[in-house]
This record gives structure tokens, C-alpha cells and sequence, in this order.
């Protein structure tokens, strides 16, 4: 159908730019188009001949467009993922036709192209609704199904991107994740307790199974920097909720001070009410004594909370550096403070982390 026009190429030569010759076998042309008759420079001719041949193709395919069009409704019906691998052949197709020759194929296949794509902004549009549809569920725990299927999906839609269907895929992708992460929002903000525990889970999945991937995909590569941000953000939070359930008493009494040295010199801070040597004193009895047993609380709380038993160890490191770096800071603070008051050394406390 993507007939050749010698009126676009130049006298003497096929189409594909071979020389023609009197005896030229190669030149296979039963339509006897090639024959036209180029040399008698004049364009209304050519233009005639183009015109010509257009309405010949209009008379010869005019109704042929809803077998076409059926053909791409059964390839839907079979795996509408198929639709990127039409479009792709079918821009080719539209590509590589000259700017006058064929346009009634060129129309034909506008159409074709214009159907493929809205078969498969259909199929992304009924996605985006069954991921959007879990948010209506009962409260949920551990991984949404909808992450590792994703993973699956975009391995298998990168088998069937064919040239230019590349920019298809990608729109297609950043859809299916835009939604995602919102339904993922609002799932976890069903019961603030878990918002975070659920969030990191998800987004950990989310990176895991699309590891492979983001290394050769741009557009995914940006979605698992994206993932992996906000992983990091719902990790701080959740670390922060535990380390404060064990040993809330301590940092407020650090934040207190704080808080005061923006008004008041340090030497003042020990004759302010509850914040006196003997309050300190209190504080780092009354937190610090079986530090071992409240470290202990803070993992078996991390235990329990996850489903993802895999990320306990990475977790439980973190919450180790957090914890030694909030006990670092009060340190510092409290030997600037109260130069003569002594508490547990930071390597101490270092060693005994270590040791659990």
C-alpha cells in the first residue's frame, strides 16, 4: 500500500534510488507506476498524475478501513498491551510516506493510528481505576497488590515497544504511577498508627521489583528516585515514633533547653524551673536506667509493626545511628550545660547498641 511516486524522486532513478535501465530485471512494477513519464517538466502534469493516483487508491481501498479497523478490535480483545506494538509499526509506516504520494493510505492509516492509541489509553484508563478502587477496601497491611503487579506489567509492555512507541509507553507509565502513589497516600492515611509503616513498605516493594528496570528505562529510573525519597521520609518519621515512645522524657528535657538558649545565656539554663541539675538528674535515672531494656522495647516494636520481614535489619540499623546521634547531641548539650554532671558516655552507649 505505501506506493513509491517518481514524481518526488529524481529523473533517471527508482524510488529506492537505484538507476533505471532499459533492461533493468529488478524493476518488478506490475501497476506500472514507475513508467510516468518524469522528464516533461510540468508540474500541473505531475500534480494531475498525483491526483490521479490518489483518487484511483480512494476508488481501489474506500471501505477497506473497517477491516482495518476490525483487525486492531481483535488485537485489543487478545492483549491490549498488542496496541504498542501497532503503534509502533503503524508510525513507522506513517513516517516513511512521502509528503504527497498515498494519501488516501496516508488518511487510512492517520485513522488506524488514532484508534490504536485510544484502545490503549482505554486499557490505561480501566487500570488506573482498579488500582484507584483499593483505597475503597477495608484497612489494609503490608504490600498493596498493585506494586508487584505493576512490575510486571512494565516488563512485559517493554517487549512490545517498537520505534516510536516509546513515548506511548512512557505517558502510559507515568499515569499508572501518578495514581498509584496517590492511592497508596490515601490507604495509609486510613489509620494514622500505620500511615508510615505502610508507606515505607510500599515504596521499599516498589523499588525492589523495579530495580531491573530503572537501570535501562529513563522514565522509571525516575519514578524509583522518586519511590526512594519518600521511603527515606516515612523511615525517618516511623524511626523517630519509636526512639520517642522509649525515651520521650530525655529529648524533650534536651529540646527545652533548646529552646532557651536562643533568650538566655547557658550558665542561666540550670536555675530555670525543671531544669535544674537534680532535673536532670531525674531524667537520666528515670530513661537511662536498663537503657538495655528500653533498646530491647524499641526493636521488639519494630518487629511487631513490620510485614516485610526483610526490611527489619536495614530498619533496626538506621534507628541505631538515629538513636546514638539524638544521645550524641544531648551529650554535647549537656556538657556545655552542666559541665560537672556526668552520664553515660556516647561510646558506651555506642558499644552496648552494638552489642544487641
Amino acid at each position: 500500500m505505501c506506493f513509491e511516486v517518481p514524481a518526488l524522486v529524481p529523473p533517471g532513478n527508482l524510488a529506492n534510488g537505484s538507476k533505471t535501465g532499459p533492461n533493468d530485471d529488478d524493476n518488478d512494477d506490475d501497476l506500472g507506476i514507475m513508467d510516468i513519464d518524469d522528464n516533461d517538466g510540468n508540474t500541473g502534469k505531475r500534480s494531475a498524475d498525483l491526483e490521479a493516483l490518489n483518487e484511483s487508491l480512494r476508488d481501489l481501498l474506500d471501505g477497506i478501513q473497517e477491516d482495518f479497523y476490525a483487525v486492531v478490535d481483535w488485537a485489543y480483545k487478545i492483549d491490549p498491551l498488542r496496541c504498542i506494538s501497532m503503534h509502533g509499526i503503524t508510525e513507522r509506516y506513517i513516517s516513511g510516506q512521502k509528503a504527497d504520494a498515498a494519501g488516501f493510505v496516508r488518511i487510512l492509516l492517520d485513522d488506524l493510528e488514532s484508534r490504536i492509541s485510544m484502545q490503549f489509553t482505554r486499557f490505561v484508563e480501566e487500570a488506573c481505576h482498579q488500582i484507584e478502587r483499593n483505597e475503597r477496601n477495608v484497612r489494609q497491611v503490608g504490600i498493596l497488590s498493585y506494586i508487584p503487579r505493576f512490575a510486571t506489567l512494565a516488563t512485559r509492555m517493554e517487549q512490545y515497544i517498537q520505534g516510536q512507541s516509546r513515548d506511548l509507553v512512557d505517558q502510559a507509565y507515568t499515569k499508572f504511577v501518578t495514581v498509584m502513589f496517590v492511592t497508596l497516600d490515601k490507604v495509609a492515611q486510613a489509620d494514622p498508627r500505620y500511615t508510615d509503616i505502610m508507606l515505607l513498605e510500599n515504596y521499599a516493594a516498589f523499588q525492589n521489583s523495579l530495580y531491573d528496570l530503572a537501570n535501562v528505562v529513563p522514565i522509571l529510573a525516575k519514578f524509583y528516585h522518586q519511590a526512594s525519597e519518600s521511603y527515606e521520609q516515612a523511615c525517618t518519621r516511623f524511626i523517630s515514633t519509636i526512639i520517642y515512645s522509649q525515651f520521650d522524657r530525655l529529648f524533650q528535657f534536651e529540646h527545652r533547653i533548646e529552646d532557651l538558649m536562643y533568650t538566655i545565656t547557658p550558665e542561666e539554663i540550670p536555675f530555670q524551673l525543671g531544669l535544674s541539675k537534680m532535673d536532670l538528674r531525674k531524667v537520666v535515672k528515670s530513661s537511662l536506667s536498663g537503657v538495655d531494656k528500653s533498646i530491647n522495647a524499641m526493636y521488639k516494636r519494630l518487629q511487631k509493626n513490620l510485614t516485610s520481614e526483610e526490611l527489619l535489619p536495614s530498619l533496626w540499623d538506621k534507628l541505631k545511628k538515629e538513636f546514638l546521634d539524638k544521645y550524641d547531641s544531648f551529650a554535647q548539650l549537656v556538657a556545655k550545660i552542666y559541665p560537672n554532671e556526668t552520664i553515660p558516655s556516647v561510646s558506651e552507649m555506642r558499644d552496648l547498641l552494638a552489642s544487641m
